[in-house]
């Protein structure tokens, strides 16, 4: 059997990175009788037939695995986000920002087009919140090298909304791949589709970063939903203040002597962040226990 991670997946192939070089395969047949399917990042153990064709025969257990990008065994999802042209919604990145903590992978908010504009109230938001904030400029290399050293031994992947410059920032990074880039459209304010898979590449010292197809707005239906009885476990700021409330059963909206709420008032959790948590859970609260998954 020959071990590999898959790097790529495109019409029907999956294209596996293995000691020797890469291997083009096709998936075992079962794997459609069982409803799952490969994803770009697993790592799989391969075959080769009698005419010497590659064949994914089994997918190892996965760390974690997303929808929206489709991506499995992530440590780290790099949020690209712009103060300019477009402007990121800060809810987009709290969201992701859920969804990663309860997959077990980190958050790393990469905020670009710092020529342009530093974004400096994003920047003061997320690092006070705890995350890993770096800003970049694709057009200048501005912060690339930070950016290359926070992602060091990881296996990241690339989001945010259109034309915040995920796929210049790649370019910068893995000098070569020339990824297609699009200008940003004057009546929609936001950027074409450029990436229509999911691909890793690598940066060396078992580094990989993928590109993934960015969203214009957000799409619900393609995340996963997190019990609203949960959502403060993944709200990092909120950490010290969880179990200070006067109520054990605080879920921080309008409950009094809430200790979250207080942090809030106190400029100690940032009202945008907070904001988020409020829509968060009024969204999470549509849904029945048994139709999360």
């Amino acid at each position: 059997m020959i071990r590999g991670k898959i790097v790529k997946a495109l019409s029907g192939f999956y294209y596996v990175q293995t000691d020797d070089g890469l291997l083009t395969c096709k998936a075992r047949g079962r794997f459609r009788l069982d409803g799952t399917s490969p994803l770009v990042g697993d790592i799989v153990l391969c075959s080769l037939d009698e005419n010497g064709k590659g064949r994914v025969d089994r997918v190892e257990p996965r760390k974690n695995w997303f929808v929206r990008p489709a991506v499995a065994n992530v440590d780290a999802l790099v949020f690209v986000a712009a103060n300019v042209s477009p402007v990121t919604d800060p809810f987009l990145i709290d969201r992701v920002s859920v969804i990663a903590s309860a997959s077990g992978a980190d958050l790393i908010v990469c905020i670009n087009k710092a020529d342009l504009d530093a974004g400096d109230e994003l920047y003061r938001t997320y690092r006070d919140a705890g995350f890993s904030v770096v800003c970049t400029s694709a057009e200048t290399g501005e912060g690339i090298e930070q950016l290359k050293s926070v992602l060091s031994g990881m296996t990241s992947a690339f989001t945010g909304n259109s034309g915040v410059g995920k796929s210049s920032l790649l370019n910068r990074l893995c000098p070569g791949l020339r990824l297609q880039t699009a200008e940003i459209s004057e009546k929609l304010g936001r950027g074409k589709h450029t990436t229509r898979h999911v691909e890793l590449y690598t940066l060396g010292d078992d580094t990989y970063i993928a590109d993934t197809p960015g969203f214009a707005s957000f799409e619900l239906e393609m995340m996963r939903i997190i019990p609203k009885e949960e959502l403060q476990q993944h709200m990092r700021d909120f950490a010290p203040y969880l179990g200070q409330c006067r109520f054990q059963d605080c879920m921080h909206l309008k409950e009094p002597g809430c200790a979250v709420t207080q942090a809030v008032s106190n400029g100690r959790i940032a009202v945008s962040r907070y904001r988020s948590y409020e829509r968060l859970y009024e969204l999470s609260a549509q849904y029945k226990s048994w139709e999360i998954k």
